[in-house]
């Protein structure tokens, strides 16, 4: 999921990678169009497993982050209408997610692009959000 799942800066919503030409990607939206087209080197292209979000301690990949929301709302859309949510609901939520996250440097609209774009994966049927690696790093932890 994390290398397929792409952000481009300036395009709303989630792109799939389907594949790669000399100078650019093909992209599909994740939305209900799925309508295709090129991503150039010129666009700020961002794959999901390069995104991580502030926290007191140490920055937190997107994909913990997605996985913890997912564990909160039992693999459903997101409780919280991040368009409506004032900043103290965002807050709030955001906390439930993730307690030891960065006051100071992650904002209200992190948050609630962070909320779209859980809502799009799950819409688009993506919730297997953890990276297998890490699994198994987890439960070898666990198990000694």
């Amino acid at each position: 999921m994390q290398e397929t799942i792409l952000a481009i800066a300036g395009k709303p919503g989630l792109y799939k990678l389907l594949s790669r030409g000399k100078n650019n990607f093909i992209v599909e939206a994740l939305d209900q169009t799925h309508r295709r087209l090129p991503a150039f080197a010129t666009d700020r292209i961002t794959s999901l497993a390069d995104v991580a979000m502030y926290s007191e301690t140490d920055d937190v990949p997107l994909t913990t982050i997605l996985e913890s929301i997912k564990k909160l709302e039992g693999g459903k859309k997101a409780s919280i209408d991040p368009k409506k949510a004032k900043p103290e609901e965002l807050h709030d939520y955001f906390t439930k997610v993730l307690p030891e996250w960065d006051r100071d440097r992650v904002k209200n609209s992190h948050i609630q692009k962070l909320i779209q774009w859980y809502n799009i994966l799950v819409e688009a049927g993506i919730t297997d959000f953890a990276d297998p690696e890490e699994e198994e790093e987890a439960e070898a932890e666990k198990a000694e």
